[in-house]
């Protein structure tokens, strides 16, 4: 009898379909370029921004919005505005409170789960927002010598702030209206891509699969 033949079959590299790739890379770069050019002076009200939500669905939903993208496009504005519009320093203090509340808002998002309700998402964006407000009016109150470090005195500057600019409270409202409104509309564009069934790949052919030769006549 001649010795049996062994065929190794090696599967087949499965292509990538057009559903992964709209999950993972399309979408997620058009929510950073719709964020990019929101943050542009003027296109938005003051305080009306992307960025709540933004971060918080970065924390809710970490594999399809990275850290590092969000934040690195913020800072990436950031830098561009403070060099070629504002003609200031390329980061301040400010700034820098600012990012520290966005942080706590990336951890409030790491609260929630993928598969959490649209409207425990956007009470999530809501919560973010006030975060944001209470940190950065805070931050303001203790910095600014226009302030009594008191209990009065931070109140003012949560509902008021110092004359010469709009009252803080129409700050809060915008503020909470973009963390609700942004939270929501991005966690349901991402809900839906998760929703979409995936394409199913090619099963691969057990390796060292043995074919018996023919035996010879004897």
């Amino acid at each position: 009898m001649s010795p049996r033949r062994t065929l190794n079959f090696e599967p087949k590299p499965a292509a990538v379909s057009s559903a992964a790739v709209k999950r993972t890379v399309v979408i997620p770069a058009l929510l950073l370029a719709a964020f990019a050019l929101t943050r542009w002076p003027g296109v938005m009200p003051l305080n009306f921004s992307v960025a709540y939500g933004l971060v918080f669905c970065a924390g809710a939903f970490p594999r399809r919005l990275p850290w590092w993208a969000i934040f690195g496009t913020m800072l990436a504005t950031d830098i561009g505005l403070n060099v070629f519009y504002y003609d200031t320093v390329i980061f301040s203090d400010y700034q820098a409170v600012n990012y520290l509340a966005y942080a706590a808002i990336f951890l409030l998002g790491r609260q929630f789960t993928v598969r959490a309700t649209l409207l425990k998402h956007i009470g999530g964006g809501l919560i973010g927002a006030v975060l944001f407000y209470l940190i950065t009016n805070t931050a303001a109150w203790l910095q600014d010598p226009a302030y009594a470090k008191n209990f009065t005195d931070w109140l003012r500057a949560l509902t008021l702030g110092t004359s010469g600019w709009p009252e803080t409270w129409t700050f809060f409202r915008n503020t909470l209206l973009s963390g609700g409104l942004f939270a929501g509309l991005i966690s349901a564009a991402l809900q839906a891509t998760e929703a979409e069934a995936p394409e199913r790949e090619p099963e691969a052919e057990p390796e060292g699969t043995t074919e018996p030769a023919p035996e010879e006549a004897k």
